[in-house]
């Protein structure tokens, strides 16, 4: 944990959650109590089709929201895709780009993820921004070049502290219960706070948030957030539990 951040932890829904689950959003909320607000922030990625709900059902309890994605585009024909002013119309902060599974599953390119990440910072959402690396790249002992390169090629320019949030999550990680060792874990983070320093500037570079990704859980969270580094946390599957994510929002206190 960088003492000087404040960090966050955001909760990634995936394609999972109907009106119903709202109620973990407002069971988080009942939960982030006082002493919690006080030195951690939230924030919740539900699907598109839930974001407007859970902004509104989230009023007044200081957990953000975001989309999973948006679009490069501003606006026009482009079925089924949501753009950036529409996550900030229904009232998100966030938006999720570059994520592994969109990367793989949709072919987006590091230029890709630069234009959706500026798309999101021009409606003044705040991109976070993921990378990471295959477990066939880390075995090849590719990792920090791979994930270097992403920064270089997914991360506007000019960004600051206050306009990107980066998130590391190793694609071998993610939803298999697997996490790389804590000292991988703040070689990788290191070399991206390294990396940002060259685009920002070490000023900047400074004070972005770098979360963790990749299976988090309860059990696991405190060794993980108390990583150098290391300023909240990307969380999947444990997010669709109140109870589980409030404890790894606890574990960076």
């Amino acid at each position: 944990m960088t003492r000087s951040i404040r960090p966050l932890v955001a909760g990634n829904w995936k394609m999972n959650g109907l009106k119903a689950d709202l109620a973990v959003a407002t069971e988080v909320a009942k939960g982030y109590a006082p002493e919690l607000k006080g030195k951690v922030d939230l924030a919740i990625c539900p699907p598109a089709s839930l974001l407007f709900m859970a902004s509104a059902a989230l009023i007044g309890s200081r957990i953000a929201t975001g989309g999973q994605d948006c679009s490069a585009q501003g606006s026009g024909a482009f079925t089924g895709e949501v753009s950036a002013a529409m996550l900030t119309d229904a009232g998100a902060t966030y938006a999720i780009v570059g994520h592994s599974e969109r990367r793989t599953l949709h072919g987006e390119t590091n230029a890709i993820v630069k234009a959706k990440a500026e798309a999101a910072q021009k409606e003044l959402l705040v991109p976070i921004v993921c990378v990471g690396e295959t477990r066939e790249e880390r075995e090849a002992g590719k990792a920090l070049a791979i994930v270097r390169r992403q920064i270089r090629g997914s991360v506007p320019d000019g960004a600051s502290a206050a306009t990107l949030v980066v998130a590391y999550e190793p694609v071998w990680a993610i939803g298999t219960g697997l996490t790389p060792t804590a000292q991988d874990v703040a070689e990788m983070h290191a070399a991206i706070r390294a990396e940002l320093g060259k685009l920002l500037g070490k000023a900047a570079a400074a004070g972005v948030r770098l979360l963790y990704g990749g299976s988090v859980k309860p059990s696991n969270a405190a060794e993980l957030m108390n990583v150098a580094n290391v300023d909240g946390a990307l969380v999947g599957g444990a997010s669709l539990k109140a109870e589980e994510f409030l404890a790894i929002a606890k574990a960076c206190v």
